[in-house]
């Protein structure tokens, strides 16, 4: 039965409900995820780091990307792996900590959609306008539009979380596997109308301009690369944009499964395990699929292992 009480600062997580026959299953599932999101992404961002050939605005840019799968899933997986082997009436957790993930959560979401924008500003300019790119994408340009990504992020979701936090709060249950702001919100008795309001217009907004962005975008390069004959341009344009494409389209699947599934009160371990995956499928795919399209970074991991070639003993 659920506690009400008057702004406690110990909340409890309802956590993943696995059976015992696959709690351990699910468990490694999980970790290894985890395991794979970490080791993939910082060894990404590393080499972009070390490599001067990669010193591109599209690696700069996309170094975002690894860096946010890792904060966010940091934040997120650790403590979720350790709810699922407590009971269910031992896994509790600080309000301020809930607040904590609750914030690295949706700044996961919202910074993956606007880093993923101006990937797309960069792709238009580099196809649409080659000659100019050098000048356009000047190092300067890049450290803006990283600023804007983060910035935007951080101004949508403080607000977000804002809104919540002035709340106060009756109920301690957090339906979820981990904090999120409707977890958060649903423990007040007070109206959350605002909260309700701001939180459509948020999602609607974000949608609208990373949907927007990608269509117009893409729309415009596909123009230039029907008109122009040059095959080196189209093969260039197919191999950048369809890396970028995948990363999106997964993104959006993945946040609208989430959304979807929470109109659904009956489903909700269903959405609990997708709000999971929301986190560790970018995440591990995001590398895996920069690092297989980008001949720079194949060509760095090649030259790596040629000079780590064992020459036989004298």
């Amino acid at each position: 039965m659920e506690n009400y009480t008057s702004n406690s600062l110990t909340l409890q997580l309802e956590g993943l409900n696995v059976s015992k026959e696959y709690l351990y299953p699910v468990f490694m599932f999980i970790f290894f995820f985890y395991l794979f999101i970490i080791v993939t992404n910082v060894s990404i961002a590393v080499l972009i780091f070390i490599d001067k050939n990669l010193h591109q605005p599209m690696y700069l840019l996309f170094c975002n990307l690894p860096f946010n799968d890792i904060l966010g899933n940091s934040i997120i997986v650790p403590r979720l792996l350790m709810d699922m082997l407590k009971p269910p009436s031992e896994r509790l957790i600080g309000y301020h900590e809930c607040v904590l993930q609750a914030f690295t959560a949706h700044m996961f979401g919202t910074t993956t959609h606007t880093v993923l924008i101006i990937m797309a500003i960069d792709r238009y300019v580099a196809i649409c306008n080659p000659l100019r790119y050098a000048a356009i994408m000047t190092n300067k340009m890049v450290i803006k539009l990283t600023v804007s990504a983060w910035g935007v992020a951080l101004v949508l979701v403080g607000i977000l979380l804002g809104l919540t936090i002035r709340l106060n709060r009756c109920r301690t249950m957090i339906t979820n596997p981990f904090c999120d702001n409707a977890s958060l919100f649903k423990l007040s008795c007070e109206s959350v109308f605002i909260n309700n309001v701001y939180g459509l217009t948020f999602t609607v907004v974000l949608f609208t301009a990373s949907i927007g962005t990608m269509v117009i975008t893409y729309t415009k390069i596909t123009v230039v690369c029907l008109t122009s004959k040059s095959k080196s341009l189209n093969s260039k344009a197919l191999k950048t944009c369809s890396t970028h494409l995948v990363l999106f389209l997964i993104m959006i699947f993945s946040g609208m499964s989430v959304i979807t599934l929470h109109r659904f009160p009956q489903y909700s371990n269903y959405r609990k395990f997708s709000s999971i995956l929301f986190h560790i499928v970018p995440g591990s795919l995001n590398p895996i699929i920069y690092g297989v399209q980008s001949k720079e970074i194949r060509t760095f991991l090649a030259n790596s292992f040629k000079s780590k070639k064992v020459w036989p003993l004298c």
